[in-house]
């Protein structure tokens, strides 16, 4: 049955996490994290995609859409996390939780599952919806994926190729897209998950889409996002990186 298929996908991700979090213990780096938080999501969507009884077009656009995205995304991670040395959030992190690091990572690792299930509405609510998309909406989510996805990756690869030049340590990226938005990646990650909004869109609860780029906004401004991420740069660019702040939008891009 439905519901069956469903807590069976759903229990498959708390497991991945959770065999994640082994990994983590052992090696002492919880990057991999976010690499499997990405995993879990391209999965949920291919499942869905596989299971759903909506249209067959909604049902291959979810399955493409999540499929490139997590591909993406998740090799990008890859690199990051294959590379020696832990993020900063997640030293902190280490660090302030002390004795209980273990027993909390373990929760924490938990939640992105489950943080993982709940975005993933936005895969499910297209691929079992029975009504079809218009052409012109179809090709709207198309095209709104492409330049979200598109934006992201082209802002990932002038930031790396900044870092790989030894004339720009301690120094902050200004260059393509990270003069108009110290974000960028940030703010074509939001855009993206709007796809699933315009192709849902007119069907039954077509409005729970919503839920994700909502989540994902709030998560990005307030949480795991922005305030970390700037932190630290002030911490390793000081003065360098308050001009920054100063003269460049935080996150939609804007002239400066």
């Amino acid at each position: 049955s439905t519901y069956s298929s469903l807590f069976l996908i759903w229990l498959i991700v708390l497991c991945f996490m959770a065999m994640l979090w082994e990994v983590q213990r052992r090696k002492g780096e919880a990057d991999i994290v976010d690499f499997g938080w990405t995993i879990s999501l391209g999965f949920l969507g291919a499942a869905y995609s596989w299971l759903g009884t909506g249209n067959l077009f909604a049902r291959t656009y979810v399955g493409i859409f999540a499929t490139l995205w997590a591909f993406r995304l998740g090799l990008h991670l890859w690199q990051r996390v294959s590379e020696p040395g832990e993020d900063g959030r997640y030293i902190a992190l280490r660090q302030n939780w002390g004795t209980n690091a273990q027993r909390n990572f373990f929760i924490f690792f938990q939640a992105q599952a489950v943080l993982a299930i709940i975005l993933s509405l936005s895969f499910f609510i297209p691929a079992t919806q029975a009504s079809e998309a218009g052409e012109l909406q179809a090709l709207a989510a198309l095209g709104w994926f492409i330049f979200s996805l598109g934006g992201e990756t082209l802002s990932d690869l002038q930031l790396r190729r900044w870092r790989e030049n030894p004339e720009n340590k301690g120094r902050t990226c200004r260059a393509g897209l990270w003069k108009y938005s110290r974000h960028p990646n940030y703010f074509f990650e939001w855009l993206y998950w709007f796809s699933y909004v315009i192709l849902a869109f007119g069907s039954p609860y077509w409005g729970l889409t919503l839920i994700s780029p909502a989540v994902i906004l709030f998560s990005i401004l307030k949480v795991t996002g922005i305030p970390p991420t700037e932190e630290r740069a002030l911490k390793t660019r000081g003065d360098d990186y308050r001009e920054y702040q100063r003269s460049t939008s935080a996150f939609v891009p804007w002239f400066r």
